[in-house]
């Protein structure tokens, strides 16, 4: 049996460690940070760390709304690829600032490309 990606990333200390810089370098970016205004960032983080924690095969389960759902206002507010592209970029630059390996990278922005349909409510 092989390790999850969870725990080939370096488990939950990892997860809160990408999730922490990740947030900064998304809420630095003035051409994504709008969609923040009214988020409860710390309520944000804590979800992501939970989805990611999930979607890598960890312990955690997440118990939010759906990709849809959870995104459905951002798209009412113009959420569109280029958004959503820049978001991917930020979640690789932190992977790369923290060291993690290049095939890791690959599988973590594989899943991280699953979701744009359901982001973006395509």
């Amino acid at each position: 049996m092989t390790d999850s990606l969870f725990d080939r990333i370096g488990g939950e200390a990892a997860v809160e460690a990408a999730v922490d810089i990740f947030y900064r370098k998304v809420l630095a970016d003035p051409s994504i940070s709008e969609f923040f205004d009214n988020t409860d960032m710390d309520e944000q983080r804590a979800k992501q760390k939970a989805f990611l924690s999930m979607v890598f095969g960890g312990p955690k389960e997440y118990s939010g709304k759906d990709m849809r759902e959870a995104h459905k206002p951002l798209v009412e507010k113009g959420l569109n690829d280029s958004h959503f592209d820049a978001v991917a970029g930020h979640l690789d630059a932190t992977l790369r600032e923290l060291g993690v390996d290049d095939d890791l990278i690959s599988e973590v922005m594989a899943i991280a490309g699953s979701t744009r349909d359901d982001v973006l409510n395509h």
